[in-house]
Formats: C-alpha cells, structure tokens, sequence
C-alpha cells in the first residue's frame, strides 16, 4: 500500500503536475458506509449521511419505527445546505430518483427557522415526531436556517445505497463538489456477505482474500463479523486499485472454501493444484491491481472511461472504429472446431 501510495503521487507530481495529500486517508468500510453510503466515496463533497434510528424508533412514524427498530434496518438523514430553496418539483424528482436503488420514497423537513423549533419547520411528516426526536435530528445534522434534511428509511443496503446516490446527485446539481483530486485508502472490508438468494455467504472480493484472523476455527465460528486483509484504492468517487493479502494456508483456504459451500470434492476438482501448492508451501503474497483506463479518464478529466480507451465498445460490444464484430469465415471456425447452429424458424 505505501509502495503503491508513492507510485500515485509520483504519477499526479510529474504528469499533472499535482501534490497529492500524504498519508491517504484510511478509512475502513463501514465508516465508509455510515457516512457516505457507499464503499468508494468521494472526499470532494463534504455531506454526510447522520444515522437517527435512535431519535424515531418509539414515533408513531412506522416507516421509521419499523427500519429502526430492526437489527437490519436502518434511518438516516442528509443535511442539504441551502436546500430550503428547493421547490416541490425538484424534491418529487430526487424522489423518484433514489427508487432506483430500491427506496420506496423520501422524506424530508425544511428548516425555516430552527430557533422556532417545531412551528420553523416545514414538512408532512413532523406531526409524528416528538419536540425531542426533532430537536435532536437538527442537532445531529448541524441544520441552520435555509437547509433542507432528506430521510431514508428501510434495510441499511437500501438506505446506504439510496442515500449515497443522492448525496452526490445533489452535490452535482448544487455545486457542491470541491475542485482537486482527493484519494483515500477503504480498509477493512467484510470477508463475506449474505446472498439472501441463495441462502449461503459470498466473498465480498474473493474467496482467495486472506481473513483478518490467523485462526480458521474463529473464521468458521463467526464468518459474519470476519474482517478482510483487502484494501481499495479511491479517487474522487472511483475505485482506481484494489487488492489484497492471499490465503496461503491450505487449512484457511478449505476453511473459507467450505463457508462459500464448495464442498472438499467441489473444491479438489476445481482448484486442488491450488491446495496442494499451499500444503508444499506458499509465503505470505499480495497485490493490487489498478484500473489504468479509470485512472487516465480521471486525470484527463473525462467523462466517460470510453473517452481514454483506444477502441472503445457500445453498450452492444460494437466497436465503431473496427467495425467489430464482423461475420467469421466458416474455414476459422473449422480451425476452432465450432459449429453454429441456427435456430429453426418458429
């Protein structure tokens, strides 16, 4: 990390010309999440998700109650500075903007005058909220007079990912951005997450991701609270490099084989020369991996990762400047021993 560290600002010093601060910030993922709801923030807007489960959970307020009473849930508010100025039409289309990611609406309170107390707010929802619930919300959210507060409300996935958006979305349509290049290092990511789905854990990077603990019995006894020696490198918003530490232990790897749900004959079938190099012996290895494109697009201040690619494909994977993909000579398929089948007509 300190290695590729100096490689960015060398990179930023002698092509741009800019002094990136040192030390990266460090920040692990779940206060990543918590105040900016998302594992990639970016620095360069200064708002701030405010957990407040704890002021609604006993208002009368189920939309509220309900999440912040539930282990899995959460409430959270988003301070918009000067956001009072916003007019109906603009609230209705942030509203309909976070159903993208999964909110079911937003609410929201104006601060008029917040020496008033309740009678300097305005919005639908204040009629179930308690002078104290309120009064501690304007607090936790550092509001002043002008501002606007935005609420969600529902899993901590929905809320962090919904809330997130709208973060920048709002800071983008405010001018809220800061100038510069502001990078930081995410730590300490979850080794697994929960696929509801499927009823089983998934790596959050992968499954070859070194755990936190040296201990295979403490990983299988509690995979859900399972730290990750992983590391993501993050610019203005963009992941640019990540990484990680390896499994170089052939009885952590099986371990973490067997959480995934790769059954031992799975597992030797698929990937028993790994095992078996880790049995002979492995040192202690890792890496990270930089996405050169996301970085030249940031650097040249593009808009779109297509702008510094040299042959860049449509959403279709077209390439326009080749004009590819072109039909294949049926002697290049014999020589790959691949037969087309047409489809009969219907």
């Amino acid at each position: 990390m300190q290695l590729m560290e100096g490689l960015a600002v060398t990179l930023f010093r002698e092509v741009l010309a800019v002094e990136l601060p040192q030390p990266f910030p460090r920040i692990s993922y779940a206060e990543a999440m918590r105040r900016y709801g998302s594992d990639k923030p970016d620095l360069r807007v200064a708002l701030e998700l405010v957990d407040v489960a704890d002021l609604v959970q006993d208002c009368d307020f189920k939309v509220f109650s309900g999440p912040a009473k539930d282990p899995g849930g959460r409430v959270a508010a988003l301070a918009v500075p000067g956001g009072g100025a916003l007019s109906r039409k603009e609230i209705d289309e942030y509203t309909a903007f976070v159903t993208r990611y999964g909110a079911k609406g937003l609410a929201y309170v104006k601060v008029n005058q917040r020496a008033l107390g309740r009678e300097g707010l305005q919005s639908p929802i204040i009629k179930f909220l308690s002078d104290a619930a309120l009064a501690g919300i304007l607090e936790r959210c550092g509001a002043a007079d002008g501002d606007l507060i935005f609420f969600g409300a529902d899993s901590a996935k929905v809320v962090s990912d919904a809330l997130g958006a709208l973060r920048l979305k709002v800071a983008q349509d405010r001018s809220l951005v800061a100038d510069g290049f502001r990078p930081l290092w995410v730590v300490d990511f979850p080794m697994f997450e929960w696929d509801a789905d499927g009823k089983r854990w998934a790596a959050m990077h992968h499954p070859f991701t070194s755990p936190q603990s040296d201990d295979p019995a403490q990983l299988q006894s509690d995979p859900g609270g399972a730290l990750a020696r992983a590391y993501d490198m993050v610019l203005n918003g963009s992941e640019i490099g990540g990484g990680s530490v390896r499994i170089f232990r052939q009885e952590m790897q099986s371990v973490v084989f067997g959480l995934l749900g790769i059954e031992p004959e799975e597992a030797r079938t698929k990937f028993g020369f790994l095992l078996d190099a880790l049995r002979f012996g492995a040192p202690p290895h890792g890496g990270i991996a930089f996405g050169l494109d996301r970085l030249a697009m940031l650097m040249a201040g593009a808009d779109s990762i297509r702008e510094v690619i040299a042959f860049p494909k449509t959403q279709t994977a077209a390439d326009l400047m080749t004009d590819a993909p072109t039909e294949v000579a049926e002697a290049q398929l014999r020589e790959l021993h691949i037969r087309v089948r047409t489809p009969p007509p219907a």
